[in-house]
């Protein structure tokens, strides 16, 4: 099963958005802390509808405890990155590790030695970047389409 890691996410509808987006792929989400909110926020249970049940969410203290739980195979994304999301041959174990909305992914989150590879979507040019749920959505589809869309019902 796709994991969907969020490094300090901040926006709350965002990470609302990637709940259900989890939930409809049946990925796991990791949430690592501190959150720029509360998970029972108004506006994350708005967005999140009712997948909250459907989804299965786990929040980690710090980055530090993140890579000390077991590990696979960890692709962050980045504009930073230099090979597009599409030429990695996922894997069910995957983990796709993304950064909060103001800042992205820290440098030494990104060059971490259990990272291994820092991935980026195509953009045109003198753009700064994507939403975060909706890089994820992009990320996360291109991984389960790999995979045959496996548990999914076509």
């Amino acid at each position: 099963m796709l994991t969907v890691c969020l490094y300090q996410p901040e926006i709350p509808p965002n990470t609302g958005n990637i709940i259900r987006l989890c939930a409809n792929t049946g990925s796991q989400l990791h949430l690592i802390r501190p959150l720029g909110f509360s998970l029972d926020e108004k506006s994350v249970r708005r967005s999140g509808l009712d997948y909250h049940d459907l989804a299965r969410v786990k929040e980690f203290e710090s980055w530090e405890h993140y890579i000390n739980a077991p590990q696979r195979r960890i692709f962050a994304l980045s504009t930073k990155g230099t090979t597009s999301y599409e030429s990695i041959s996922y894997q069910a174990d995957d983990t796709l590790l993304f950064g909060p909305e103001t800042r992205g992914l820290p440098e030494d989150v990104r060059n971490h030695n259990l990272v291994t590879d820092v991935i980026r979507i195509p953009m045109c040019p003198n753009n700064r970047s994507l939403n975060l749920s909706n890089s994820v959505a992009i990320v996360l589809y291109e991984a389960w389409r790999q995979l045959g869309f496996e548990g999914g019902v076509a």
